[in-house]
């Protein structure tokens, strides 16, 4: 019951999250609204006992890449002048909502359609852990892994380098 509770209060607040960062001119708020939306889809992964995928959500987006954004924010210096606070959204609010009515319904029937042991791995309590995964990972995908880790550092000197020649 409490899990219940839990998932709907957070479900809101992730929902409520993505709806201001969607509406809001100035980016740094929405940004911070972002934020508080990576926050509880990370406590909805803690409701579904996969804890790697909650701290990982947490220290990836709601840490390192909204400090990326953020910092993109600053280095662009958008001013309220340079906003269009003119324009009107809700039409086109309007018009999102009711094209998403159909696909949340289709969703919402095909869940109800799975069968009860659709996914016979969740049973394990020990699935999705953080030693599973990092086991599974380290002993079948370890050259991947570290390729992954040289193209991103890669990628960050980079960005680092094109950035520092503009300031």
């Amino acid at each position: 019951m409490l899990s219940t509770i839990l998932f709907y209060i957070l479900a809101t607040v992730m929902v409520l999250g993505g709806f201001v960062t969607i509406t809001r001119r100035h980016p740094l708020p929405a940004a911070l609204s972002m934020v508080v939306s990576f926050m509880a889809l990370s406590g909805l992964y803690a409701l579904l006992t996969a804890q790697l995928i909650a701290i990982l959500q947490i220290l990836v987006y709601a840490g390192a890449i909204i400090a990326l954004i953020v910092f993109v924010i600053m280095l662009l210096n958008v001013r309220d002048e340079d906003l269009n606070y003119q324009e009107e959204f809700i039409p086109q609010l309007g018009l999102a909502i009711a094209g998403l009515l159909p696909v949340v319904g289709l969703v919402m029937a095909a869940i109800g359609k799975l069968p009860k042991d659709a996914f016979p791995a969740l049973k394990d309590p020990a699935y999705g852990s953080i030693e599973l995964v990092g086991l599974f990972l380290y002993q079948n995908y370890i050259f991947i892994f570290e390729m992954v880790a040289i193209l991103l550092t890669v990628a960050m000197v980079g960005v680092v380098l094109l950035a520092k020649r503009r300031i």
